[in-house]
């Protein structure tokens, strides 16, 4: 479950995707499959949220993972890399950054 805290337990990676508004639900769902076939299974993970932009033209993946060297032993894993190259292949353009949370301000109800 993903959950937002300073306690610095987990790295955050945030890859923003720029498609055209045609190509936005097919690559949602191949993310959306590549999280629940594959990503979800690897040591290290722990979440993954999939927004997209009500414009079409972007698809932003925020995910947690338990470390760096986590995140980054994902991107050598065969069965991720096929979907990454999938993914390549449909987004004009990803961005992806690992982030620490910095800041939190909520309202509790």
């Amino acid at each position: 479950m993903t959950e937002i805290s300073r306690d610095g337990d987990v790295v955050t990676l945030i890859n923003v995707f720029t498609v055209t508004p045609e190509n936005q639900q097919r690559l949602l769902d191949l993310l959306v499959g590549a999280t629940e076939m594959v990503m979800n299974g690897l040591p290290g993970f722990v979440s993954a949220n999939l927004h997209k932009s009500l414009d079409g033209t972007r698809i932003v993946n925020y995910a947690q993972w338990r470390s760096k060297e986590a995140f980054e032993a994902m991107l050598e894993d065969p069965e991720a890399m096929v979907h990454m190259k999938e993914a390549a292949k449909i987004a004009e353009k990803f961005e992806p950054h690992l982030y620490e949370v910095s800041f939190i301000d909520e309202v509790v109800r």
